[in-house]
């Protein structure tokens, strides 16, 4: 039997999504109650991340240790992965040692090129296309704070990165809209959003987008490997700063998201993501508890899921 991976969230139904998601929030209860959920005792995993990390490397190595199991960290400087030995080689062997594989990659087509090779789940922590493991977290954020999210507004500003990717996917996934403000040449992908276009609003226009949100959402103007595009980018976000006028325009219980790190003073301002909308912390917090939803969806029997 083939294995199920996480690349994008479009790799789960909506149905499963929301079945994980109503288990992260019952793990975190549990966790916070001190009850031992021991379900992955006997397990491995594997983590390989081609790019620095805080928040996604300790959630995924504590929770694993909190559902029982062992977790190994591979740096690049580790592993012989795509330089010298393909990467399909490397995927081969690994999925022969370990019960699921958690990749942190500048490339998301060096990801399906693992998942098309390996014989364990392989989860998406991160790529330059996507990141749905964050949305896991974001969704179950928002589910506690406000409850159901279908039919709701998000304004996303900034850059249409990764993140901004797999919002539109959660958009599809839960059926609620997103407008998206970005500066021109910096919008997400189109052929990311043209099967979820009935759930996207794109414009350059930040007050427009924000208009009667639910939610606010924003990220770092210059990810990871962009450092050198800096003073371009600054000068192209110029305007596109989550503040507390700009908050004003949503609807009045809107809340406010951001993945992390943040820049105080650049994409947002200290008084909104330190303020009373700010939900960022719990949102750090609950990556922990749905990624250990995910692995026990992953590596459960197909009876259980």
């Amino acid at each position: 039997m083939k294995p199920r991976h996480f690349l994008t969230l479009m790799d789960l139904s909506a149905k499963e999504i929301k079945r994980l998601l109503a288990r992260a929030i019952k793990l975190k209860a549990m966790q916070r109650r001190g009850k031992k959920h021991m379900s992955l005792a006997g397990k491995t995993m594997a983590m390989i991340f081609e790019k620095s990390s805080t928040r996604t490397r300790v959630s995924f190595q504590v929770g694993m240790a909190q559902l029982g199991g062992t977790s190994l960290f591979l740096s690049p400087r580790d592993t012989h992965l795509d330089r010298g030995e393909p990467v399909e080689d490397t995927a081969r062997v690994l999925s022969r040692m370990v019960d699921v594989i958690v990749i942190r990659a500048n490339s998301h087509a060096m990801v399906e090129r693992f998942a098309a090779h390996s014989r364990v789940p392989v989860v998406n922590a991160l790529t330059d296309l996507s990141h749905p493991c964050q949305l896991l977290a974001d969704i179950q954020t928002y589910l506690e704070k406000r409850g159901d999210i279908t039919g709701k507004t998000a304004a996303w500003i900034g850059d249409g990165n990764n993140v901004c990717h797999s919002w539109i996917d959660a958009a599809h996934q839960f059926s609620f809209h997103i407008n998206i403000a970005t500066p021109n040449g910096y919008e997400p992908k189109a052929e990311w959003y043209a099967a979820c276009r009935d759930h996207v609003t794109l414009s350059h226009d930040p007050k427009q987008a924000v208009q009667k949100a639910d939610i606010v959402i924003t990220d770092t103007w210059a990810s990871m490997g962009q450092e050198h595009e800096k003073a371009e980018r600054m000068k192209a976000f110029s305007g596109f700063m989550v503040d507390t006028a700009l908050m004003k325009l949503a609807r009045k219980n809107a809340i406010f998201m951001h993945c992390l790190p943040a820049y105080r003073g650049m994409e947002v301002a200290a008084e909104v993501i330190d303020g009373p909308q700010s939900v960022v912390w719990d949102e750090a917090e609950n990556r922990l508890h749905a990624q250990k939803a995910l692995l026990e969806f992953l590596l459960a029997s197909p009876s259980k899921k």
